[in-house]
């Protein structure tokens, strides 16, 4: 059978669907081949999975009139607090702290659970975009007016873009021949779910140790999501440990300024890389999300990094459309990859440098460490310049989704 629509997008995650409503909204028609089962996900119960969206992102989705609905569920963040240290010793001298107040944009950002978000975006595509759960695109073939989408089960859906949206190993971007660079961390993130004896007040934390960062981030409640970076040998151990042996590791490295601690979930790992696509776009193909750019986890930009993609890459086809140009041609994909690639790749090396500069324990090199997250603590120009670029503020020029305005 043979399916024929504008726009075909393959991963059904976030970044995928996100996209696939943003341009049906706009008037196109678009699939979304989605290889997990219907709602395998949005049906879940608490699991403790949950993203760090920025200022921008949340405009993403107010655009999208999704925010009302998912605003009740998530956590404002109000204060971001970054230090280093070492397990059991608590906190480092030098802390970098920011406040929402100093960007009078409310807060900082939002936690909201993976359960919720996925939920809003299956239950928006409804009736708008076609969806194909269960399946995968196996195979593309490109010809000089449009793209064949080949599925898993034989279908064959043409259109005249197809969107890779899979993920860090994109066949997508494998079938059209984009090769990516990067290297594997040596280290592998823990997530889980901690609650604990006092309330967080909205502030998140982030502990830069030799090891790996820790990330404490703020859920409804007295609740936190930790995202914890280990060298593989050591998260291989602490994974295999029981509950309470894991968090009786956790425990010095989280400290005790939230009391007495406790598994609100299950607990998850993943290892950690950096894995860069050398180009966004081919003939009739373009990236988005992790499909393009896979990174650390410092700073929970990830999920962030990839609704700059949506927006811009949105906007580019959208106003394609209308002026009446061939939304897959190579000149209206190239202003997409103009627009995003420098960006993502500036922090995604960004967030890479960091990393490997708190991964020593040389003591000069922390010395000098704590100095410098002293003097950015110190000057509020720079202190604000950071909070903008983390809030996805500093995108130029600035995608109008990014800006909250629908296409």
């Amino acid at each position: 059978m043979t399916q024929d629509f504008d726009i075909v997008v393959a991963g059904g995650g976030l970044n995928g669907p996100t996209l696939a409503l943003a341009l049906a909204q706009a008037g196109l028609r678009v699939a979304v081949v989605d290889p997990r089962p219907p709602r395998a996900r949005s049906g879940a119960g608490f699991d403790g999975r949950a993203y760090s969206l920025a200022i921008a992102s949340v405009r993403v989705l107010r655009a999208l009139g999704l925010w009302d609905r998912l605003a009740p569920d998530a956590q404002p963040i109000h204060q971001i607090k970054a230090t280093q240290g070492q397990p059991g010793e608590g906190a480092g001298h030098f802390f970098l702290h920011f406040d929402s107040a100093e960007l009078g944009e409310g807060p900082v950002g939002h936690m909201l659970e993976d359960r919720f978000l996925h939920a809003a975006l299956v239950d928006a595509m409804e009736g708008t975009v076609t969806t194909l759960p269960g399946l995968s695109v196996t195979g593309q073939e490109v010809g000089p007016a449009g793209v064949a989408a080949i599925l898993s089960d034989g279908q064959r859906l043409t259109a005249r873009l197809l969107i890779g949206a899979d993920g860090r190993g994109s066949g997508v971007a494998t079938r059209a021949g984009i090769r990516r660079q990067g290297w594997d961390y040596g280290q592998t993130a823990l997530v889980a779910a901690i609650d604990h004896a006092l309330p967080h007040q909205g502030i998140a934390h982030q502990y830069f140790m030799a090891t790996g960062p820790l990330a404490i981030l703020p859920l409804p409640g007295n609740r936190s999501n930790i995202v914890w970076s280990e060298t593989t040998a050591n998260a291989a151990a602490i994974a295999a440990l029981d509950d309470a042996a894991f968090l009786a590791v956790l425990r010095p490295r989280f400290g005790d300024f939230l009391g007495d601690l406790s598994l609100a979930g299950p607990r998850f790992s993943y290892p950690l890389s950096l894995s860069l696509a050398e180009r966004y776009v081919a003939d009739r193909v373009a990236l988005v999300g992790d499909a393009a750019h896979g990174v650390h986890p410092i700073a929970g930009q990830g999920l962030n990094l990839g609704l700059r993609d949506v927006a811009a890459l949105a906007e580019v086809l959208v106003d394609a459309a209308r002026r009446g140009e061939d939304i897959g041609s190579t000149l209206v994909l190239e202003r997409y990859q103009a627009w995003r690639r420098p960006d993502a790749t500036t922090l995604a090396l960004g967030m890479d440098g960091v990393n490997r500069l708190f991964a020593t324990d040389n003591p000069a090199v922390a010395g000098l460490r704590g100095a410098g997250m002293g003097v950015v603590d110190a000057l509020p120009g720079l202190r604000r310049g950071f909070m903008r670029q983390a809030a996805g503020l500093s995108v130029s020029p600035m995608p109008r989704m990014l800006a909250g305005q629908a296409l």
